[in-house]
């Protein structure tokens, strides 16, 4: 194998790939030790990022749908279907991210981000949606459920 000299500064693409030739050469003492462990947590956090992302939109749709009756169509249960099926697909094969579901202060982190996604998108006021999701979880995440008038 080559000398490696890409430094994760430089070029992290280069770096990463440089770093998983050393791995599988068995060269554990060239390794980037440091910036391996920043990575790796960073595929946490991404992770972590795209469930509330999905979360967010999910949501935003669900209060779309309850405040904006006139408006329902079918590119509105089109997204919510998507949104449900992926978020459900993600906790399936990352199962550690079930708990986030539960945690009041990403739940609420999430909320906000769909309240300001609703309120952009229809033009309602921010205050006039509720203050916490009024929705249990396993509803807003069961396939056809969509809050009543």
């Amino acid at each position: 194998m080559e000398n490696i000299s890409t430094t994760y500064e430089t070029d992290v693409v280069a770096w990463a790939n440089e770093q998983a030739q050393l791995i599988r050469a068995g060269k554990f003492d060239q390794l980037d030790l440091e910036h391996l462990a920043e990575e790796i947590e960073d595929v946490g956090k991404s992770e972590q990022r795209e469930l509330a992302s999905r979360m967010a939109v999910l949501l935003a749709h669900l209060l779309k749908w309850k405040f904006q009756p006139a408006m329902r169509g079918s590119s509105w249960t089109a997204t919510i279907t998507l949104q449900r099926k992926r978020i459900i697909r993600r906790i399936e094969s990352t199962p550690s991210l079930k708990p986030m579901l539960l945690d009041a202060e990403w739940a609420d982190d999430m909320w906000s981000d769909a309240i300001l996604s609703a309120a952009k998108e229809t033009g309602i006021e921010v205050m006039v949606f509720p203050e916490t999701c009024p929705w249990p979880m396993a509803d807003v995440l069961t396939e056809g459920w969509l809050p009543s008038d």
